[in-house]
């Protein structure tokens, strides 16, 4: 049986640029949702994998026009902040928009919120803490805990995640940005598939997105080998694996 967690993080410039790329998706494996850190869904997506939503920053929350993007939807999950620390966001601030915004939708419509997804660095890690501590006070927390792990050692970020379900043992995780920083094709592969392997069998593991199916890296911090997809809009073999085996054999 199929395990589905995989979560394919589809950039905003694939749907402005090329959104015939997504044709070459497989949508009959272990894909689970898609994500592309935006209110809106990919037009091209049609409805062939959940879509979550994101309030990536302030913008979703106080712009009309984001906000009913957010609110006026049939999607069942949506994420709360993309890395809030590095955006100038207090906790304590989160800590009120989660309750003036997060708390009354959640309640009118039923949808699940994923907590913010911060860096795994101190700062993110004490963000994150000082945010659970206020909405857990108000008894009003997230549905899923939301982790970021970037590394080039799988049994650390395996260990990572561990610590972080450790701190946060009642909610399921999601862990909504991962990757290998290292340039070395083989290792990247090696983390990839121990990494995959390890969270679909981890039972409070509910969901999990590889960095990123884009035209072009993000950024420098960004390894090339694990890019998964060509600037042609190509699946790069990284891609294909964690579309089609499971579990995921290195090479």
């Amino acid at each position: 049986m199929v395990i589905k967690k995989r979560c394919l993080l589809w950039d905003w410039t694939n749907t402005a640029h090329m959104p015939e790329a997504i044709e070459r998706i497989n949508f009959n494996g272990a894909l689970s949702s898609c994500a592309n850190w935006n209110a809106w869904a990919p037009p091209e997506l049609q409805g062939r994998l959940p879509f979550r939503p994101t309030v990536r920053g302030l913008e979703q929350l106080t712009s009309p026009q984001e906000w009913a993007m957010i609110q006026n939807n049939d999607h069942a999950i949506l994420h709360f902040f993309n890395e809030p620390e590095r955006a100038g966001i207090s906790p304590r601030d989160a800590v009120r928009w989660w309750c003036e915004k997060m708390v009354p939708l959640r309640k009118a419509t039923g949808k699940q919120i994923i907590g913010p997804g911060c860096a795994s660095d101190a700062e993110g890690e004490a963000w994150l803490a000082a945010f659970m501590e206020g909405v857990e006070a108000v008894d009003e927390p997230p549905d899923y805990l939301g982790v970021h792990y970037y590394g080039a050692d799988g049994g650390a970020a395996i260990r990572y995640l561990e610590m972080m379900h450790d701190r946060y043992p009642r909610y399921p995780m999601v862990v909504s940005e991962i990757a290998s920083i290292s340039r070395v094709k083989k290792e990247v592969f090696a983390f990839t598939a121990q990494v995959a392997n390890w969270m679909d069998q981890c039972p409070w593991i509910f969901e999990y997105a590889f960095f990123g199916c884009m035209r072009g890296l993000a950024d420098d911090f960004v390894s090339p080998e694990a890019q998964l997809m060509n600037s042609d809009g190509t699946m790069r073999y990284l891609m294909k694996k964690l579309m089609e085996e499971q579990p995921i054999r290195p090479i």
